[in-house]
């Protein structure tokens, strides 16, 4: 009695599931107008429009509406792969915390820093972050030129509001508000292209970059 060979079917393979698809989006469109807020408001201050006994009005704008807002935007840049725009989202981002808790410090007295010391520590401050966007800047020549003017209009501004706490003239605090001014407009611009873009329309120039 011969026996019959029966050859055995491969059991199915299980296909692969397919990779889900990779976020997307511009996260510019959330971070320009969180930087925005932040923007205006110390614009407004070093105008004068905001009086310096009301300064702890920019804490809620740069703590809850900048700080936050930025470091979405940047751990949403970063989610996507643009390492970059995420440094920078998160570098203005820390910028306007430390800029509200410093507001908060000086305010409420928490950091016990005599009257007399409150120039130089504010002046630390600005020099500290001065550095920091400075090398951004240079950093960065490589984007096209309105983030390089962006860049550039924030690094005077602190510059000039540096000045003017080191040697008590006031009229810098309002030069610096026209280069707050002058930021924000160019952050609108930027802004602007962005949501065009997004909703289907064309693209606005954004100058060629001095680095290439």
């Amino acid at each position: 009695m011969s026996t019959e060979h029966i050859e055995s079917t491969p059991a199915p393979v299980a296909e692969a599931a397919a990779p889900a698809a990779a976020p997307t989006g511009n996260p510019a469109l959330l971070g320009l107008p969180a930087f925005l807020i932040g923007g205006i408001g110390l614009t407004l201050y070093l105008f004068g429009y905001l009086p310096a006994a009301a300064v702890g009005t920019l804490v809620p704008m740069t703590l809850t509406a900048s700080g936050l807002g930025l470091l979405v935007a940047g751990w949403w840049a970063i989610r996507i792969g643009q390492g970059a725009v995420g440094a920078i989202f998160s570098v203005f981002a820390t910028f306007w915390l430390s800029y509200a808790y410093l507001v908060l410090s000086l305010v409420n007295d928490w950091l016990k820093i005599p009257a007399a010391d409150a120039g130089t520590a504010q002046a630390t401050f600005l020099i500290a972050w001065l550095v920091v966007f400075a090398v951004l800047t240079l950093a960065t020549l490589r984007l096209p030129l309105a983030f390089t003017a962006l860049f550039t209009l924030v690094t005077i501004t602190v510059a000039l509001v540096l000045v003017a706490t080191l040697t008590g003239m006031a009229s810098l605090l309002t030069v610096a508000g026209i280069g707050g001014a002058l930021f924000c407009l160019v952050a609108i611009y930027i802004y602007v292209d962005g949501m065009t873009q997004e909703l289907g329309g064309p693209a606005r120039s954004m100058g060629n970059p001095l680095v290439h």
